[in-house]
């Protein structure tokens, strides 16, 4: 069983290929796949399975990279995975930027989250490159999109690793920079929490929202029972009045629980749990700052994604 989950070829079939497609509305090209693979698998219910693609959908879309979709659930009883690929030259509507001329869609057994995140990162390692969609939607058979696979292509790993599961911070923080730059990051993107690097990339620390509050609420007023003194907030006036003097490296924190690109997902969910920690970072095996792995993320990925 073991071998069997090497490669992504390992659940794809020929006759489970659809090359040549000019359906311009997505939700039909999904359906034929949907009901291609009932061909194959009398059990598969179609409208239980769509109905579980479209929730899913609904929270996360999946349109994961130009021109890509890959429409993904988790099936109860279902035996084993199942996948079914659509070749799109000119392209379909799937509810994203771009038109999707590749859909690959995944279904897999509901009780095996190891398998379907495995999956879904050996997909998107394999279609990194927008070349490799654009060459793939314009296979002329489906014999030609089982060859392109069935080179050593979307190989899969024995277990989830921490790389599997990290995203890339959006930006990362210089020692020299000051707080206010940091602030206008924090206040731009997603992200609570920054990598701090020295000019050669080196991490020197991290920087949270937590942190700057820290900074701007010291520790003796937090024993204060009387706060009126400072309703207006004034601590945090006085540290914007000279944030863009005081340096990131100043605030912070040198000390930080990491974890390593290849280290297995079970080892994170594990210093999570023990550091009682929301957000870990993720090292290179150089020790530079690769990505960060949030506890909801990490969930997410887990049992429901």
């Amino acid at each position: 069983m073991k071998n069997q989950r090497r490669c992504f070829c390992n659940f794809l079939q020929a006759n489970n290929i659809l090359c040549g497609i000019q359906e311009e509305n997505g939700k039909i090209v999904l359906g034929k796949l949907i009901e291609l693979l009932k061909r194959h698998c009398p059990e598969l219910d179609i409208d239980r399975t769509r109905k579980e693609i479209e929730s899913r959908e609904a929270i996360f879309p999946t349109m994961v990279a130009p021109g890509l979709a890959i429409p993904h659930a988790r099936i109860p009883g279902l035996p084993e995975a199942l996948t079914a690929v659509a070749c799109i030259p000119q392209g379909c509507d799937f509810g994203g930027s771009t038109k999707a001329k590749v859909m690959v869609l995944l279904l897999t057994p509901v009780d095996d989250p190891n398998l379907h995140i495995q999956l879904l990162s050996a997909l998107a390692a394999e279609f990194e490159d927008p070349a490799v969609t654009e060459k793939i939607a314009n296979f002329a058979s489906a014999q030609d999109v089982l060859n392109h696979f069935s080179c050593g292509l979307g190989t899969i790993p024995d277990y989830l690793k921490a790389a599997d599961l990290m995203e890339k911070f959006p930006k990362m923080l210089q020692e020299t920079d000051s707080i206010l730059d940091a602030v206008k990051i924090f206040a731009t993107t997603q992200t609570s929490e920054l990598p701090v690097v020295d000019n050669t990339g080196d991490l020197r620390g991290i920087l949270s929202l937590a942190d700057l509050l820290k900074y701007s609420l010291p520790e003796h007023l937090l024993w204060l029972e009387d706060l009126s003194p400072i309703y207006q907030l004034q601590p945090f006036s006085d540290m914007l009045k000279t944030a863009d003097e005081t340096k990131v490296a100043d605030v912070m924190r040198e000390e930080f629980i990491s974890a390593n690109v290849d280290d297995p997902a079970v080892k994170l969910a594990k210093t999570f749990l023990i550091n009682n920690l929301s957000r870990l970072v993720i090292l290179d095996n150089d020790g530079r700052p690769a990505g960060v792995v949030s506890l909801k993320n990490f969930s997410a990925k887990l049992f429901w994604d």
